[in-house]
């Protein structure tokens, strides 16, 4: 990953393409609007980037749906604010990631297979993939790394369940 960007920006929007990286390969790669970079934290926007629609039982993301994607340089984790197409919020869909880095116009994040749902109301808080995590390998390879993100999705759940995640991404 490459180091950050050497000074903040202000926010002003402009094209940048996220890709998503798991296990050294590019899981999926979109454009969205640069909201917001000053130097720590990173905003973008995008619409839902995956064909059709993706029914997770708990939410269902679809075309016209919008992401608001919130990365940082110093922590363990991405929350992405998910709205259906009219405005109403859907809820939070949280990945554990490696920190971010934006160069060049790619924003560059590493998927480490854990996530969490918070429901729009905040009463469904669900923590995702765990049996994926354990079985990527990660502990084995490389334990700092796997120790972060289980401490990132342990935080990320103690967030939602006491002040929510809406003033972590304000």
């Amino acid at each position: 990953m490459s180091a950050p960007s050497p000074e903040p920006r202000a926010a002003r929007p402009e094209d940048v393409v996220v890709a998503l990286g798991k296990g050294g390969r590019t899981k999926i790669r979109y454009p969205a609007e640069l909201l917001h970079d000053d130097g720590v934290r990173i905003t973008v926007r995008a619409p839902w980037a995956a064909p059709g629609v993706r029914d997770f039982g708990f939410v269902r993301f679809e075309p016209g749906d919008v992401f608001t994607e919130h990365y940082w340089r110093d922590r363990w984790f991405a929350v992405k604010e998910v709205r259906a197409g009219d405005g109403e919020l859907k809820g939070w869909y949280c990945d554990v990631t490696r920190p971010g880095a934006l160069a060049d116009g790619v924003l560059a994040v590493e998927d480490l297979d854990l996530d969490l749902w918070v429901s729009a109301d905040g009463s469904r808080i669900l923590r995702l993939d765990e049996d994926e995590f354990g079985a990527s390998g990660l502990a084995e390879r490389d334990p700092a790394a796997a120790a972060a993100a289980v401490r990132a999705l342990d935080e990320l759940e103690r967030l939602a369940r006491t002040e929510g995640l809406a003033p972590l991404c304000g």
